[in-house]
């Protein structure tokens, strides 16, 4: 863990949604001058390479409101509170994929947005996948279509424009 490297003197919420919050602070930076910074609070997620073998990757496609599209991408979601990170990657491989997974490999963290945004994204390689005799359900506001690629065809769709989300092809590159 590192040490903080500035100080927080004052914070308010400027918005809470259910996804995330935004905080305008007011901080002292390591370097002395005083401004107000706004930051996107957000629960750290799980990014989810399922593999029904190690040339094979379960992408999943969803429409995406903010980008009006609908995108390939690696299954993924948030922690509940003091949900154990593992735990979450186990239980949005089921939601996400109807697949149960064995194994979650730990593989990586990232910070996607670090410039106004806290969220933590963990990359789980999840292998033993099978079908569960009752599947959990998705969230109310998705609707996802999963599909096994290879591996390379999953990688050749990042340079064609097909995937164009950032997770999925950062992820891609960790297997």
């Amino acid at each position: 863990m590192t040490d903080t490297l500035s100080t927080r003197l004052a914070s308010r919420v400027a918005f809470e949604g259910r996804v995330f919050t935004v905080a305008v602070d007011r901080v002292r930076l390591p370097h002395g001058p005083e401004v107000d910074l706004e930051v996107v609070r957000h629960r750290a997620s799980v990014v989810l390479l399922p593999m029904p073998d190690p040339e094979h990757v379960v992408l999943v496609r969803q429409y995406r409101y903010p980008i009006d599209r609908l995108v390939w991408e690696l299954p993924a979601g948030t922690l509940e509170p003091g949900e154990d990170p593992r735990a979450a990657a186990l239980r949005e491989c089921e939601e996400e994929t109807k697949l149960a997974a064995a194994s979650a490999e730990r593989l990586a963290a990232f910070f996607p947005t670090p410039g106004y945004c806290d969220e933590e994204m963990i990359f789980y390689r999840l292998t033993g996948l099978t079908r569960p005799d009752a599947p959990a359900a998705h969230d109310e506001d998705e609707h996802l279509e999963p599909r096994v690629f290879p591996v390379a065809e999953a990688r050749a769709m990042i340079r064609t424009g097909e995937i164009v989300d950032m997770k999925t092809a950062l992820g891609l590159l960790l297997v």
